[in-house]
């Protein structure tokens, strides 16, 4: 596996590079799961004059600010709400770092919102699925034979994984009890989405 890639360092006299490098750094490890990049290496790249305390406290604050953003997923009105309301409280945010962070979420919103969507997958999805229908050639049971069977195969998965496959035969009763339980999700669904 390759080294994780450090934020790229600041030129000298501009105080906005490094607060987004920053915020890079954070989103990189906490929504996009780039485990090698640590406070130390944030630090040595990007406030290398800064103590260690006080490094930590400020990649603690922006890194709350980060999640408090993209866990409300905030349009730009919001965050400037937010962000307005930051420099205002003792110890917030300077006017400068609003800019930054303002600027680093309208780039970077879509990403770290699909990202926390994947992140939210409690269990795979379903990807594809295809069917045929066939008739029963060989059986147990005489009377089975040249019944039509439903065979469904259904790619299950997460992004980035691997797919599942699973394959389901269903005789003509399974396929209705099937259909009737779909209709009775899409209601449900559709009076959720009547009454919001």
């Amino acid at each position: 596996m390759a080294a994780p890639e450090p934020p790229p360092p600041p030129p000298p006299g501009d105080g906005s590079k490094p607060l987004s490098g920053l915020l890079s750094g954070i989103a990189q490890a906490a929504y996009h799961g780039k485990a090698g990049i640590t406070e130390e290496l944030l630090r040595g790249q990007l406030y290398p004059e800064a103590a260690p305390e006080e490094f930590r406290a400020l990649r603690a604050k922006m890194g709350g600010l980060l999640q408090s953003i993209a866990s409300a997923d905030m349009d730009l009105n919001q965050l400037e709400a937010f962000l307005t309301a930051q420099t205002k409280k003792q110890g917030g945010i300077t006017a400068d770092q609003a800019a930054v962070i303002a600027k680093f979420w309208k780039n970077h919103r879509t990403k770290i919102h699909e990202s926390l969507i994947n992140q939210s997958r409690w269990d795979n999805v379903l990807k594809n699925m295809n069917w045929r229908v066939d008739l029963k050639s060989q059986s147990r049971h005489i009377d089975q034979i040249n019944t039509p069977v439903a065979i469904v195969e259904m790619e299950l998965g997460k992004n980035g994984q691997e797919s599942e496959f699973l394959c389901l035969e269903f005789d003509e009763a399974k396929v209705s009890q099937m259909l009737k339980k779909l209709s009775e999700i899409e209601e449900s669904m559709t009076l959720l989405t009547q009454t919001t």
